[in-house]
């Protein structure tokens, strides 16, 4: 099949569909219509040369993900990890969560956020309060603090945060809880032992 015939089958489509067709959409019809064999790359560098390509959705700006790093720890609040736990209300039928921060070197639980809900806003009011409790805030040297991915770390508040105050906030790859290792291994103490 020629370029040219496809070009007028794309054109036909636009014009009796309007404006609601991408190139994946226009390949579908081109295989249903016409009984096409025809790849959808080849269907957009036609859309192109035609010049009917939708514009592109704009992506929102994401804050760079830095992964976590092996680092030599040699005092204390040089590396924080922090984690979320969750445990079950048995007689309120609900959930509750547990976020807390621990000093890498010397293994003591800074602070923590026990809660119904559990928020972005939450895991930035707990980093300033672990700054404030090792007396960092005014600091310039601050820690580098250590997250998984969940939302209430990846969200855009908590992010501001730790850009706002010079703390370094890196992530570990997802299905490696073993980066985390210090703060997963005092929840599953707390989980058998507490919960």
């Amino acid at each position: 099949m020629c370029n040219e015939q496809i070009k007028e089958w794309l054109c036909e489509l636009i014009s009796d569909e309007g404006e609601a067709y991408g190139y994946r959409k226009l390949t579908h019809a081109l295989r249903r219509n016409y009984c096409l064999v025809i790849n959808k790359k080849k269907v957009y560098r036609l859309c192109k040369e035609l010049n009917i390509l939708r514009p592109q959705r704009r992506l929102k700006a994401k804050h760079p993900r830095r992964l976590a790093r092996n680092h030599a720890v040699t005092a204390s609040n040089q590396l924080w990890e922090t984690d979320l736990k969750y445990g079950y209300v048995a007689g309120e039928d609900r959930y509750f969560y547990v976020m807390s921060v621990i000093d890498v070197f010397d293994r003591s639980i800074i602070d923590y956020h026990i809660g119904l809900t559990c928020e972005g806003s939450d895991a930035a009011r707990l980093l300033k309060n672990s700054l404030f409790k090792r007396q960092l805030y005014t600091r310039e040297t601050k820690p580098v603090i250590r997250s998984d991915n969940r939302p209430q770390y990846i969200s855009n508040l908590f992010e501001e945060t730790c850009l706002n105050l010079g703390v370094e906030h890196e992530r570990i790859p997802f299905k490696t809880p073993n980066k985390n290792a210090h703060i997963e291994s005092f929840h599953c103490i707390l989980e058998e032992e507490c919960l």
